[in-house]
């Protein structure tokens, strides 16, 4: 019996479509001026035309780069750096770790930061936005209980102040549409299926400061060798999630709600808000802890997360549960499942019968 992959949101299965595309990418270096060099640039600028489109946005303002992570520092401390010193960053407790680490990183370095609260469901809230904010960051969606945020309501704030806006958009934008008026957006191509790479969109007019120093490549922004393929991975995947997004979607939310609801029947408390991601199915047990359920359920075919893979090595307790206001004790009892775009209606069902075998089981520390 083959396996059931429901942690989509740890990192989505490569696309196709993606496989295909990289099968005539060229080896040169795109910025060498022989024919394999030139065929390698016209392959990179078709990557950024394809991305640029399915973003709605102009080709320089798309810088490509290695993960979703280096898309977040780069914006960060990229226009961090730009702030006058009484430019103050402000963010939430709920954010990704890329996020917090660094605007830690900016606080350690004398910039002012408030990492604001976050209410129960982990939605953040606006007021937190106020006069002498120079620069917000933002998650579309949050990664670990996939509640949806007030973006739109985030940027139009902050603009109002005078702030640029950041948007994490490394979780959610297969699901949904990213809105309009953000100055920066991350993207990471492993959560879109495209296996590798990210992308950084900085608005036209919006400056920032590399992190790394050396050649003029990517508009200035990112020296070093150009990636083509990882390029052409990104913007592939970013191409298909837009297009197949409504399907898509309609399909994960009958297949998150069914898993949903097997986990609220055996004793889970719901985790995130009402507006989430699609393909979210999150629970607490008050009883159990994360990582057993884990082993049973990968030991019986069935792939799934207590939270962000960032942390999985760590047997501490989710950040983001914790600034919701859970307990400790059920902070440590998380269970994360999200269906992807292969996921079929056939392994939910088999995943419902292995889930209810092994919750129904005393748990191994009672």
């Amino acid at each position: 019996m083959s396996r059931i992959y429901l942690d989509d949101a740890g990192s989505a299965p490569v696309l196709p479509e993606v496989r295909e595309a990289l099968r005539d990418v060229p080896d040169g270096n795109p910025s060498s001026p022989h024919s394999e060099g030139r065929a390698a640039r016209a392959a990179l600028d078709r990557a950024r035309d394809v991305a640029a489109a399915a973003l709605g946005v102009q080709r320089t303002e798309v810088t490509f780069v290695a993960s979703g992570t280096e898309a977040v520092n780069l914006a960060l401390f990229g226009a961090g750096a730009r702030l006058p010193n009484s430019g103050r960053m402000v963010t939430w407790t709920a954010e990704h770790q890329s996020v917090l680490a660094a605007v830690r990183r900016m606080q350690d370095m004398g910039r002012e930061v408030v990492i604001a609260p976050v209410d129960a469901t982990a939605t953040v809230d606006v007021d937190a936005i106020t006069a002498g904010t120079g620069l917000v960051s933002v998650g579309l969606a949050n990664n670990e209980v996939g509640s949806i945020q007030p973006v739109a309501d985030v940027i139009a704030r902050a603009h109002d102040v005078g702030a640029l806006v950041h948007v994490d958009a490394c979780a959610g934008p297969r699901w949904i549409p990213i809105p309009d008026g953000a100055d920066l957006i991350s993207i990471s191509g492993h959560k879109l299926g495209a296996g590798r790479g990210g992308l950084l969109f900085v608005r036209d007019g919006v400056r920032i400061d590399p992190r790394l120093y050396g050649g003029p490549q990517e508009w200035g922004r990112r020296a070093g060798h150009e990636d083509v393929q990882s390029a052409t991975a990104v913007a592939t995947a970013l191409n298909v999630c837009g297009r197949d997004r409504a399907s898509r979607t309609q399909a994960a939310k009958v297949q998150a709600e069914a898993l949903q609801a097997a986990l609220l029947e055996l004793g889970g408390a719901r985790t995130g808000g009402k507006e989430r991601l699609p393909n979210f199915a999150t629970c607490t047990f008050a009883d159990r802890r994360g990582e057993d359920m884990l082993l049973a359920l990968d030991l019986a075919g069935v792939a799934a997360s207590s939270g962000s893979a960032c942390a999985s090595g760590s047997l501490d307790p989710s950040h983001v549960l914790l600034a919701m206001g859970l307990s400790l004790e059920a902070a440590l009892g998380s269970l994360r499942l999200t269906t992807g775009h292969p996921t079929s209606d056939e392994e939910i069902a088999r995943a419902i019968e292995i889930l209810r075998r092994v919750l129904s089981r005393a748990p191994s520390h009672a």
